[in-house]
């Protein structure tokens, strides 16, 4: 059974040949300025980069991770590890957290005052392809509306390109819900996101 901050996923596999999910622990755990140079590690890999778009300097990390690990935003940035191995960095927060996003989103989707949104990657290569994405996926929707009891669904736009994520939460019980023309996080993507809805039940 998972807890709160300790999740076990007990991964079943979609009927699609693609869509095996190992049955592996999952745990989650805020981040530290002393994982730091993880994230910049991960953030620097081609398959992370192409999404991400992220700097990687020394003083970019901190200026983008700093103030959620001091605790000075309203989001989490956490730690996903698997069988006690740290594979990927997980993201959390309500979305009029933020009401920039929200206005931004409007125009396509329906975003109440008790959605949340996720964000995530798996930053090793070596660990991309074998469903342990689709595992963290499936116990940090789990460990959300577990942690978070007000949150009645979760809402989580993907760049269109994206397949591969589109991919993880569609295994991981997410739905697809409408297509939004938002701006992408790397310029180089045109302005369109899939959007995925999880309602709490």
């Amino acid at each position: 059974m998972w807890q709160p901050g300790h999740v076990v996923s007990s991964a079943t596999a979609d009927p699609r040949p693609r869509t095996s999910v190992p049955c592996v622990e999952v745990t989650f755990r805020p981040v530290t300025v002393d994982d730091f140079g993880l994230l910049a590690r991960w953030l620097a890999e081609p398959h992370v980069a192409r999404w991400w778009a992220h700097e990687t300097t020394p003083e970019a990390v901190e200026r983008d991770f700093g103030p959620t690990a001091r605790g000075e935003e309203p989001n989490e940035d956490l730690i996903a590890s698997v069988d006690g191995r740290p594979l990927g960095l997980c993201q959390r927060s309500f979305w009029h957290a933020y009401p920039d996003e929200v206005a931004e989103y409007a125009p396509f989707v329906l975003v109440p005052p008790d959605a949340m949104t996720i964000d995530y990657l798996v930053g090793d290569p070596a660990d991309v392809g074998q469903g342990l994405g689709t595992a963290i996926v499936r116990a940090l929707a789990a460990d959300t509306l577990a942690v978070h009891q007000d949150c009645g669904q979760l809402l989580v736009p993907v760049a269109a390109g994206n397949v591969a994520s589109q991919r993880v939460l569609l295994r991981a019980g997410f739905v697809f819900t409408t297509i939004a023309r938002t701006a992408p996080d790397n310029p180089v993507d045109p302005p369109e996101h899939r959007v995925h809805r999880r309602l709490r039940s």
